[in-house]
């Protein structure tokens, strides 16, 4: 007898009953600030990607306000192709110091467009084992072999290239890990990807506006110069506070990617609304505001981690706004987040599949626009949540 879907579901859902691992969405009534509402909670948010604040800026929300057009009403190459749209690529690109920008509706489109359309079978991507689900999606439907290195192990991503010396070769890479909040090693990656002719693909969704000269993320960080990663991907719902993102980089592949890229061609283009707020915040991310937000940001990392080593809170290894706590089994983490929540705070527990298993955390994500204030109470909030548990 054929299965019913239904009953698939219905199994499914008792798995994750039981395993801790049930996902629940929940409503945010109103924002204010690094507050929001939630469930008439009132809540001191470190769950948020707004890195810098930005999506709150009087500058972003009145260019979004005062846009002329609220929807994309088409496709890029049919009619939806606005003037926003021009201005942010060519914006983009040169704050990027790229050849040139393509925008996607989201950072998911844009890896399963650069995939899908550059690598065809008998093609081999190589990937780091902790990149986003969309790098590993988009290789899979590209009918390519992937390869996954050990995280943030050059060498072993150059061993996995000279394994497959045929066919067309990408070599792709999280900037910032957005689980665990460290940062891949691009210069070793980017040298790998030169002796083995493979093209260095770098999804910087977490790095780009709060990393680097003027923001300009993990590439410029690690010192390489703009044409060093042949491709990247930026998105504009982190710290530019946005929504949508961009390919940048080489002309050719650009071209390529506007001329045969399905999740770009056969979709509405971006609100001219949000091209023109991400316009905005590319300027303020530039800008010297943007420099002093980024040094406010690099001292609540600092504050919070000094903090968590006197209470001995064990943190991952991170240096950006990404503070991972590891805890360990699925129901503690839960707990810990719901003892957080009573406390105030918005701390979210993330489990498998989205990390390894045994490696349940709270994601603890911090903002330029947090006080000082909220960093203490914070870690008052989890030395009392611990301690309650031990």
């Amino acid at each position: 007898m054929r299965e019913r879907l239904s009953d698939r579901a219905t199994t499914a859902r008792a798995q994750r009953e039981l395993a801790h691992r049930v996902r629940t969405r929940r409503t945010v009534a109103r924002r204010d600030g690094v507050h929001c509402e939630v469930d008439g909670k009132r809540l001191l948010d470190f769950c948020s990607n707004d890195y810098l604040g930005l999506s709150q800026h009087p500058r972003v929300l009145a260019a979004l306000r005062d846009a002329e057009s609220a929807g994309g009403i088409a496709s890029h190459l049919v009619c939806g192709h606005h003037a926003q749209h021009a201005a942010l690529e060519a914006e983009l690109a040169d704050w990027l110091q790229a050849p040139r920008a393509l925008l996607f509706g989201s950072g998911y489109m844009a890896n399963l467009a650069v995939l899908q359309t550059l690598l065809g079978k008998g093609d081999v991507c190589v990937q780091d084992r902790l990149n986003h689900a969309s790098l590993i999606d988009g290789a899979r439907l590209s009918g390519c072999i992937l390869k996954r290195y050990r995280h943030a192990d050059a060498d072993a991503a150059a061993a996995q290239l000279a394994a497959h010396a045929e066919g067309a070769a990408l070599l792709a890479s999280d900037g910032v890990f957005s689980m665990d909040g460290d940062i891949s090693p691009l210069r070793a990656l980017a040298a790998a990807a030169c002796r083995h002719a493979a093209t260095l693909y770098i999804d910087d969704a977490h790095g780009a506006g709060v990393l680097g000269e003027a923001g300009r993320g993990s590439v410029d960080a690690a010192g390489l110069p703009g044409d060093g990663v042949p491709l990247r991907l930026v998105t504009f719902g982190k710290a530019l506070g946005s929504a949508g993102a961009a390919v940048v980089g080489d002309a050719d592949l650009i071209e390529h990617l506007a001329q045969a890229a399905r999740p770009g061609i056969y979709t509405t283009a971006l609100p001219p609304a949000l091209a023109a707020a991400t316009r905005a915040s590319v300027r303020l991310v530039r800008s010297a505001e943007g420099d002093r937000l980024r040094e406010q940001l690099r001292g609540n990392i600092a504050r919070f981690r000094a903090g968590a080593a006197r209470l001995g809170l064990p943190l991952m290894p991170s240096d950006t706004a990404i503070q991972p706590l590891q805890i360990g089994a699925d129901a503690d983490a839960l707990a810990m987040s719901r003892a957080l929540e009573d406390s105030g705070h918005w701390v979210a527990a993330i489990r498998p599949p989205t990390v390894p298993e045994g490696s349940a955390r709270l994601r603890i994500a911090l903002s330029a626009a947090h006080l000082p204030a909220h960093i203490d109470a914070l870690l008052d909030a989890l030395g009392r949540a611990r301690d309650a548990q031990a």
